[in-house]
């Protein structure tokens, strides 16, 4: 037996000693008060900050009761399907919506203008970067390339570690220029050395858009559709912040809070991003529907879509976790602001690639899902089709690989962990540090 087996072995004989000293009843968290996932039962979360950037609202008062109601998402006072009505069909909505996170205020046409071109004079690498650092080691996992990358950017950084905001501004907008390139090659390196295919280095265009741009260095051809850009274009911005109690979004506050730089911050959030609970969520949307696919003969029968949803839900098919993914928010109750915007522009892209059956086949799971899980399970705020149900969808029929959807993700919400980094260092000069009650047992030494 070799070492690595032996090593294994050994690790298997102590999982059982951790799962018998870690394990913390259900009775225990509730003796004490304490919310798991700093949420309560309806799902409201812990407040432990404020912010000026976004709010997202889920549910209306009325009558001094908490009354579920259709989702809004705010950035910086507008409305996001107010800014998607005004921007989204004009192509750069990303970036006057970067501008408006970051700043505060909607830019001028010539502050639009300056912006942009600053963002494309720092979509440059430093020399020898792609081969150096993205194209050595290449992984599958296209997150974790971008992470090194990232933190292998502070190495070119002679203010690496100032926190003046100016210097941390700067930074910021040099990585949401940079991401895009980020994800692109890192996907390319992988394509070519791990999958034996061709890679394509296309350097990005300064007059395109972000949107454009990643269409652009993604494909062997460089071309795009106008509307493959305008629905791109719509993701970033939809994507791009969610509140300072997301997972990633309230790390990049934790990491900041301590004084740490800006490239560690960011670095954080990714790793927090690329969770299948938080970033990764779309992934397991495409598995489930590929799942369906295969064992629903017909699923433009309602019938018997309905009963094979049915099995996942009792976990009797698909990954046995009885959950039918892409139904259901954190926050949300009767509707996710974001799915409802997005579905207009996913129903004109699905008509334009000829995938009428497909939508047919999740407009159905979208009718369908949330009867039958308010009907199994006992639902304190509703549930309702979210964002990440359609937007791998979206990403197929563009022909964006699979390893790339939570990279998009992040090329998005960077702007969004950017803001959050600025209004910590700005507004609140304390580590963020909260208490978790000890329930250990004193023993005596033996």
């Amino acid at each position: 037996m070799g070492f690595e087996q032996e090593f294994m072995e050994y690790v298997k004989q102590k999982e059982q000693i951790c799962r018998e000293n870690d394990s913390i009843s259900d009775e225990l968290f509730s003796q004490y008060g304490v919310y798991r996932g700093l949420r309560d039962l309806d799902g409201k979360g812990v407040v432990t900050g404020l912010t000026t950037i976004s709010k997202i609202v889920s549910f209306k008062t009325e009558d001094g009761r908490r009354v579920p109601c259709d989702g809004e998402l705010w950035y910086r006072g507008y409305q996001v399907k107010s800014l998607i009505q005004q921007y989204g069909d004009k192509g750069f909505g990303f970036e006057r919506t970067a501008y408006l996170l970051l700043f505060g205020v909607l830019p001028t046409d010539q502050e639009m203008k300056e912006f942009c071109a600053v963002l494309s004079k720092c979509r440059n690498l430093p020399t020898n970067f792609t081969r150096d650092v993205i194209m050595k080691a290449p992984s599958k996992d296209i997150m974790n390339t971008m992470t090194r990358s990232i933190l292998t950017l502070a190495s070119y950084d002679r203010n690496v570690g100032t926190n003046d905001v100016d210097n941390a501004l700067g930074q910021c907008i040099q990585l949401i220029a940079e991401f895009p390139m980020l994800a692109a090659y890192a996907y390319h390196a992988y394509n070519h050395y791990e999958q034996d295919e061709s890679m394509y280095i296309h350097r990005p265009d300064p007059t395109l858009s972000t949107a454009e741009n990643l269409l652009l260095m993604l494909r062997p051809d460089k071309k795009y559709t106008k509307l493959e850009a305008q629905v791109l274009d719509v993701a970033l911005m939809l994507h791009m912040e969610h509140g300072g109690g997301n997972n990633s979004t309230f790390t990049t506050r934790v990491v900041s809070s301590s004084g740490s730089d800006t490239y560690s911050a960011i670095a954080a959030a990714m790793s927090s991003l690329k969770g299948p609970k938080h970033g990764g969520a779309n992934l397991k949307v495409m598995e489930m529907i590929q799942n369906i696919r295969e064992n629903v003969r017909d699923t433009e029968d309602e019938e018997e879509l309905e009963a094979y949803l049915k099995k996942i839900l009792d976990k009797e098919a698909f990954d046995h976790k009885g959950l039918i993914y892409g139904m259901g928010h954190a926050v949300y109750s009767l509707s996710d602001p974001r799915e409802r915007i997005f579905k207009e522009f996913v129903e004109k892209l699905a008509a334009a690639k000829h995938r009428d059956k497909d939508m047919h086949l999740y407009n159905s799971i979208e009718e369908i899902a949330p009867r039958l899980i308010a009907q199994k399970r006992k639902i304190f705020k509703g549930v309702s089709p979210n964002v990440d149900f359609y937007s791998g969808f979206v990403y197929e029929m563009m022909g964006i690989p699979l390893e790339l959807y939570t990279p998009i993700f992040a090329v998005a919400r960077i702007a969004g962990w950017s803001s959050h980094r600025i209004e910590e260092l700005i507004g609140m000069n304390k580590i963020i540090r909260p208490a978790y009650l000890s329930v250990m047992e004193e023993r005596e030494e033996r």
